[in-house]
């Protein structure tokens, strides 16, 4: 028996720079967790129904646009409606440090600046997030 962690990756909004996203997806999946990386410009819905879809552990938001006042409340009341309270939700990108409060008040704990180590993210996923135990 083993355990894996499922990720979803998501560019949320306009923002069109996936590089950062790609990066993360691969060293997750480095990592050994399953990684579905949902593409550009997608609606907090969108997301939602990925995650629950590939039934998800975590999600993972990388927005540079500055829409995350917007999308995170939103993502969160839609997990929360869903009953899938338990999925993890990390931020990366650009979030100044007035907003990480708002955000952790949200339920995000996980947010990531420019320049984190990609090993602290692996580190924080896997510390953090609910797994589940496979069997063969």
């Amino acid at each position: 028996m083993s355990q894996s962690i499922r990720v979803v990756i998501a560019k949320p909004g306009l923002d069109g720079h996936d590089r950062g996203a790609k990066v993360i997806a691969r060293a997750l999946r480095d990592a050994g967790m399953e990684v579905v990386y949902t593409g550009l410009r997608q609606t907090p819905e969108q997301i939602v129904s990925a995650a629950l879809q590939e039934d998800a552990d975590v999600i993972g938001l990388s927005i540079l646009s500055g829409a995350h006042l917007h999308i995170c409340p939103r993502i969160m009341e839609l997990l929360k409606a869903q009953g899938m309270d338990d999925v993890m939700v990390v931020v990366g990108g650009i979030i100044p440090d007035a907003d990480i409060p708002v955000l952790n008040a949200l339920g995000i704990q996980g947010i990531f600046l420019p320049g984190t180590p990609m090993q602290d993210v692996v580190r924080y996923v896997t510390e953090h997030a609910r797994t589940r135990t496979l069997t063969a």
